[in-house]
């Protein structure tokens, strides 16, 4: 069983950077995809990025590319993501997200099986 704990989110102004983390159990941390994805009200939920440490891949949405990245921890079992130039349109619930199963779907949110709580990022004009 892995528990994923996200925090750092926030009310920013466009063009502001937040950092949102993602704090994972599990005793094999450094072998698990992880992932990052927002939902925003009304709409289904967006993959943002992901990352497989142990063979050194990393994913992002088009929406984000340039502007946001993932990084990860697997002393501390955290992720990250730095979201800079931050727009109105990334207002979202963000989720953290976890595969120990080796699913390889590191984009679809059908290739997670741990889930967290969620954490609101409000980013107003």
């Amino acid at each position: 069983q892995v528990q994923l704990v996200e925090s750092g989110g926030g009310l920013v102004q466009a063009g502001d950077s937040l950092r949102l983390s993602c704090a994972a159990s599990g005793r094999s941390f450094s072998s698990y995809a992880m992932g990052w994805f927002r939902q925003a009200p009304g709409k289904g939920r967006e993959f943002v990025a992901s990352n497989l440490w142990s063979v050194g891949r990393t994913y992002y949405g088009n929406s984000v590319k340039g502007r946001f990245t993932i990084s990860r921890d697997n002393y501390k079992n955290t992720i990250y993501l730095q979201m800079n130039s931050l727009k109105p349109e990334d207002t979202a619930v963000y989720y953290c997200a976890a595969d120990d199963r080796g699913s390889y779907q590191y984009t679809n949110e059908n290739g997670y099986n741990y889930w967290g709580q969620g954490t609101q990022v409000t980013v107003s004009s």
